[in-house]
């Protein structure tokens, strides 16, 4: 009987970081996720605070899931879950408030609701239950990451085209302004943010025939 392991960064392993970048996103394909991106992507820096935030609970979460898995009692799978995130959730919204405390105020609620998020749920119970902590960790890595790409682009931009700022910093240039130039108001409302999802959802289907349903 073969005792050799199967490497860390194996085709299959990386799959589980690639593929939620694509064919398996969780917010265009999965549509999981979305509350979020509607509701803090009017500006980048607050889309990316919440991007790294997610990737740390779920990433840690779905480890922490994995270990445990042998020794959760099903009936009680849904409960124990629930506390790993928020524990989780708990730490990443403290370290916030220590150290990006004017970032933690804009995202103010919505770091607490992590707690209530489909997409780190629905990977501890379709992942991590039944997978070892490494694959558990890449998995969380790549849901996170394609979460992440979407809200960053929908941000960039909602502020862009919002705001006329990027980073909180002024890129289309006053020239423009002076010559009639007006920020779209639309843009900074919560249904743009929809709007914008629904486009990056046609580009990725219109370039990827598979993900269309027969």
């Amino acid at each position: 009987m073969s005792t050799e392991k199967e490497p860390l960064f194996s085709s299959k392993n990386l799959k589980l970081l690639t593929e939620p970048l694509g064919k398996s996103n969780p917010i265009t394909v999965q549509v999981l996720g979305i509350c979020s991106a509607l509701a803090i992507t009017v500006k980048l820096k607050p889309s990316i605070v919440m991007a790294l935030s997610v990737t740390v609970v779920l990433a840690v979460s779905n480890v922490a899931i994995s270990l445990m898995r042998k020794m959760i009692p099903p009936r009680i799978r849904i409960i124990v879950q629930l506390v790993v995130i928020a524990t989780m959730v708990i730490m990443v919204d403290q370290v916030l408030k220590a150290y990006a405390y004017d970032i933690s105020k804009q995202l103010s609620v919505f770091v607490g609701l992590i707690i209530t998020n489909c997409i780190i749920m629905g990977r501890l119970e379709a992942f991590a239950m039944g997978n070892k902590p490494w694959p558990a960790f890449l998995d969380g890595l790549g849901n996170s990451a394609g979460y992440a790409v979407i809200l960053i682009i929908v941000a960039f931009f909602r502020e862009l085209f919002g705001s006329g700022t990027l980073l909180d910093i002024q890129v289309i240039p006053q020239a423009f302004y002076d010559a009639g130039y007006v920020n779209n108001g639309m843009m900074v409302l919560p249904p743009m943010a929809l709007v914008v999802v629904g486009i990056i959802i046609w580009v990725q289907r219109s370039r990827r025939k598979d993900l269309i349903e027969d």
